[in-house]
């Protein structure tokens, strides 16, 4: 399959496997016992197994069109479950290991204070169900196994946000809010493959992109294609299939939040490229009029419209949530130009915000940990009371800006070059529109937490602030200072979402 770099060669073999296997596994284990500790260890294992992985399999994809293919149970594709790695899914397969491990690490004091303690061995247990349900999609090459891990990683997403923040019962209505939609997105979904099925005979996707290649102009598979947008769409919180969304983020527990706001949209906007640009092709001219006519305009009203929303926010998690949705705007802007260039900025940007949103949502979780804030007006004076954390907070909120020498503003860079080359002028124009309101509802934040004496309130009972733990001080500050880094020294992730963008448009399942 690929060399081993610094795992045994028989690990290595069956690397794409085991990112979904032993958290898959190790879920069960953790569910069994009753330590919520333990539960944590088993997944916290399960997160490094998967970063030394996706390590290997992203080293293993860096020639040009290289591709790592394993068959599930030996069985060969088209006729077996094929798990495909290139440099499109290999860089997601990383950021989501990484991110997970970065935010396990949060996850501990975290889920310790907002969590009974008698349900936290099964939130670790539907934490690992999620995890291994986002990996699955980003490895899986077979079109109804991507069904299958969408609905895994559902079901885990849907019972961790229902347990909420100290058992906060808006929590249950927001799960079961997001579990409406997400099952009405994930029967879109399969019904589009349905149509696959029927007019291409097979489930592989390497093999349906051949056979749709021999019959263009297909209407079963055009209506087939429209079905699978729209499904992933809302899993992906595109506007206005977003409705979910802000209050999934704004009631969940803090390292639910953050896990969630840094993969479970990047994933979904994966698979909108994986069929856009793989499957399907972008020289068919009804998957391109879909993204030039359909999604782009509703990627800008996305940006413009949720970034209005989130101005007259009084929760700052609610307030980031839809930011979320206009970021999600900024990728699918680049993924509508149906460019290299467009594609490898969307894709930048994908990465970028893991970061900074990352790091803001993990802020807002020491807030929560040590003053038991939520709302916009209780964070008025933290700047003094814990300048670290508000320091990787202002971090996080510049980058999200786009201000120079953070990551964010690499992307925004990128796209607005893209668009540029596309002559898509008003597309520069609705960027710069959309950050220059994510500085007046950034600004509120900021002037909130630094211009206001420090808090009163929030003392434990010996009269001493309560510390911030280092288990969140260590993930927060990595992820700060990568939006630092990663804007002063771009190269890294330039190149890893140029080669995204190629494994993509030069497709990378043929």
């Amino acid at each position: 399959m690929t060399d081993a770099y610094f795992l045994p060669a028989a690990i290595v073999a069956h690397a794409p496997a085991l990112l979904v296997a032993v958290p898959l596994i190790l879920s069960t284990v953790a569910a069994a016992i009753p330590s919520g500790r333990a539960a944590w260890g088993l997944a916290f294992v399960s997160a490094m197994v998967a970063l030394l992985c996706a390590i290997e399999l992203f080293l293993g994809t860096r020639g040009e069109y290289a591709i790592i293919s394993y068959a599930m149970g030996g069985w060969e594709p088209p006729y077996g479950i094929e798990f495909r790695i290139d440099g499109l899914n290999a860089a997601l397969l990383l950021l989501l290991s990484s991110t997970g491990l970065l935010a396990l690490l949060f996850a501990l004091p975290s889920v310790a204070d907002e969590i009974d303690k008698r349900k936290q061995s099964l939130f670790y247990a539907a934490f690992l169900l999620c995890f291994a349900g986002l990996s699955g999609v980003a490895a899986t090459g077979d079109a109804f196994n991507l069904f299958v891990f969408l609905e895994i990683s559902s079901i885990g997403t849907y019972a961790i946000i229902a347990m909420g923040h100290q058992n906060d019962r808006r929590a249950l209505t927001a799960s079961f809010n997001y579990l409406v939609m997400g099952t009405i997105g994930a029967t879109f979904f399969v019904i589009g493959i349905g149509f696959l099925y029927m007019a291409t005979g097979t489930l592989n996707m390497a093999d349906i992109a051949q056979t749709i290649a021999a019959q263009p102009g297909n209407r079963v598979v055009e209506v087939g294609f429209a079905f699978i947008l729209v499904g992933v769409g809302l899993k992906a919180a595109l506007f206005p299939l977003h409705l979910w969304l802000p209050n999934a983020y704004a009631f969940a527990p803090n390292f639910v939040t953050t896990f969630l706001a840094a993969t479970a949209t990047k994933v979904a906007f994966y698979v909108i490229i994986r069929f856009s640009f793989d499957v399907f092709s972008i020289d068919s001219g009804f998957v391109q009029n879909t993204l030039t006519y359909v999604v782009t305009p509703l990627a800008i009203s996305g940006m413009i419209v949720a970034s209005l929303q989130a101005l007259f926010q009084s929760d700052a998690r609610r307030l980031l949530a839809y930011s979320s949705v206009a970021q999600v705007g900024y990728m699918l802007l680049g993924l509508g130009m149906a460019t290299a260039a467009g594609v490898a900025a969307g894709s930048l940007h994908l990465l970028n915000h893991a970061l900074m949103k990352g790091a803001l949502f993990m802020a807002l979780g020491a807030f929560a940990y040590c003053y038991g804030v939520r709302r916009i007006d209780d964070l008025k004076g933290l700047g003094q009371a814990m300048p670290f954390t508000s320091a990787a907070f202002t971090i996080g909120a510049l980058s999200l800006i786009g201000v120079p020498f953070t990551a964010g503003f690499v992307s925004k860079f990128y796209l607005i070059q893209a668009a540029l080359d596309n002559d898509w002028w008003w597309a520069v124009v609705a960027i710069l529109a959309a950050s220059v309101l994510a500085v007046f509802y950034c600004y509120r934040m900021l002037v909130t937490i630094w211009v206001n004496p420090a808090p009163t309130e929030g003392l434990l009972p010996n009269g001493h602030i309560r510390k911030v733990p280092l288990l969140i001080t260590v993930p927060l500050w990595v992820l700060a200072l990568a939006n630092l880094y990663f804007g002063t020294n771009a190269g890294f992730m330039v190149d890893m979402a140029q080669t995204a963008a190629q494994a993509a448009i030069n497709g990378g399942v043929s």
